[in-house]
């Protein structure tokens, strides 16, 4: 079973890979942006600090960017799952574009203030909780100023909840950020015999 878990978290990183317009198969990227970003400060964990090394995308928070929480995929479009990543900062601080996008909801959903942003191509990004600053139509640039932390329950230690949908269906915000590794295929060991 371990095998299979192995084979279809290597088929989805690679398919993942080449999700987002500007990353090819290969995991290269198109320039970063210098809006928040951080030089390399090593390989991705579960949780830490990531590189913005093949960023296509800007970070929606001022730097340091510590991902208190990472993506973790559903099995299924309604099991459970964290559908996007928790980044570290604090109640007030200001939320940026990930990329240049129309403003498809600025607004409080049940108890969450938060801006979705509509980038084209199927791609939609949301954060919360963010007081928004923009409003429903207003088209922004990647690295505009959207809003501000709000205050929420969902970190203990306060953070920014990012979401990356594309054609409806959620994917690693990290692939933003060029945080997720190239997938690499090894041969199998050599059986006995």
């Amino acid at each position: 079973m371990s095998e299979l878990r192995v084979a279809t978290a290597v088929a989805v990183c690679l398919l993942l890979l080449g999700v987002l317009g500007g990353v090819d198969a290969a995991g290269a990227a198109g320039p970063a942006s210098s809006v928040g970003s951080v030089g390399p400060v090593g390989p991705v964990g579960p949780v830490g600090a990531v590189s913005s090394a093949g960023a296509v995308g800007s970070w929606p928070t001022d730097a340091p960017h510590f991902v208190l929480r990472p993506f973790e995929a559903p099995a299924t479009r309604y099991s459970a799952g964290h559908r996007g990543i928790d980044i570290a900062t604090s109640p007030g601080q200001p939320v940026y574009a990930v990329l240049a996008g129309t403003v498809s909801f600025a607004g409080v959903v049940v108890d969450r203030p938060l801006v979705s942003l509509a980038h084209g191509g199927g791609l939609l990004s949301s954060v919360e909780p963010v007081t928004p600053t923009v409003a429903l139509g207003e088209t922004v640039a990647a690295g505009q100023q959207i809003g501000v932390v709000a205050t929420s329950l969902h970190c203990e230690l306060g953070c920014v909840h990012l979401g990356l949908r594309r054609n409806g269906e959620y994917v690693s915000p990290l692939l933003l950020f060029g945080g997720i590794p190239r997938a690499v295929l090894l041969p199998e060991p050599a059986g006995p015999g």
